[in-house]
């Protein structure tokens, strides 16, 4: 009997929000920023819409991101927009709930754990389940995580780098810090105002970091003009900065990155470890896309680095695939005494 009830895998994460609708695939993808009235605490705007008002807005109206470090930060505002985004994929006049999996780092608390949950039911899911970020990373960058060997995946969004060996399903060791994308737009923003006495905003901050970033020597370095504002003059000012002086800006994050990696690697079983010099560490989440983090993960670690295909995309889909499982993530759930 064909199954009514739609099937939501949702990617919350700190920087996008991704929704996967069983039997169409991934249907929005959309920034984690919601603009509110303070008015009267109600919605402006949500996602890319929100995003293009951050820094330029009228008092009345704030643009914020409701989710810091993979978490919760402003429950009322993540409800709201859960709700909103549920309602714009499942419609606004919908008959019955939806089933939602929702994406949550491996080492947040229970109480943090219990609010995504919450979050996602008040917003109108009938049922909602976590599963762990790097379990469903690695099952949408297609590694064989249910065989009887050890893959190693390092998913690496906006707020969190969760690091996981997994095999036969199940997780058997991860670490996870509260160091991402974000964490490197501050990082530049605080290289920008130091050496220059500039001030530039998010947006400008991450671009910077898209079009320039790098975590190892480029063939040929790049140059990028810059707008901010001016600390000691108080005017607009252009200057020009490097691919290397970000790269060198960008050092501290990423080695704490690099860092973790080794931690997890020197606590991994010696059958898995083999298994994972065989078949390499996978890469997902937005930084992954980081120029030639591959390479110096690689030359940390000396270990075959691969970057997942769709690595924006691999925890949504991972979701979407867990969906298949409904009944097995059921029981887990209500075995941890969530239910």
């Amino acid at each position: 009997m064909f199954n009514l009830v739609p099937e939501l895998g949702i990617d919350l994460g700190t920087a996008n929000i991704l929704v996967y609708l069983k039997g169409k695939g991934i249907v929005l993808r959309e920034p984690s920023v919601v603009a509110m009235n303070l008015t009267n605490q109600t919605l402006v705007a949500v996602g890319e819409e929100a995003r293009m008002m951050i820094g330029r807005t009228p008092e009345n109206i704030a643009a914020i991101r409701p989710m810091c470090d993979g978490v919760i930060a402003d429950y009322s505002t993540t409800q709201k927009m859960l709700e909103y985004l549920i309602a714009k994929v499942c419609g606004k006049k919908r008959i019955l709930k939806p089933t939602v999996i929702v994406a949550v780092p491996s080492q947040i608390t229970p109480v943090e754990k219990r609010a995504v949950v919450q979050a996602a039911r008040s917003a109108g899911a009938k049922q909602a389940y976590p599963i762990e970020e790097p379990w469903a990373a690695a099952i949408g960058a297609g590694l064989p995580i249910s065989s009887a060997g050890g893959n190693m995946v390092v998913d690496m969004g906006g707020g969190t780098t969760d690091i996981a060996v997994i095999s036969l399903n199940g997780i058997v060791l991860s670490r996870s810090i509260r160091i991402g994308g974000n964490k490197m737009d501050e990082v530049i923003q605080r290289h920008i105002k130091t050496k220059y006495s500039l001030m530039i905003g998010d947006r400008t901050a991450e671009e910077i970091k898209v079009k320039i970033g790098s975590a190892f020597p480029l063939e040929q370095e790049l140059a990028l003009e810059v707008r901010g504002r001016d600390l000691i003059a108080g005017l607009p000012k252009t200057i020009e900065v490097t691919s290397t002086e970000i790269r060198e800006a960008l050092t501290e994050p990423i080695m704490a990155i690099v860092e973790r990696v080794k931690s997890v690697l020197e606590h991994t079983p010696p059958e898995l470890s083999s298994d994972i010099i065989e078949r390499g560490i996978m890469l997902t989440g937005g930084v992954a896309l980081l120029r030639g983090l591959d390479r110096l993960l690689s030359s940390q670690t000396g270990i075959p680095i691969h970057v997942a295909e769709d690595p924006l995309s691999c925890v949504a889909l991972g979701c979407g695939r867990a969906l298949e499982k409904i009944d097995e993530i059921r029981d887990k759930f209500i075995e941890t005494g969530f239910e």
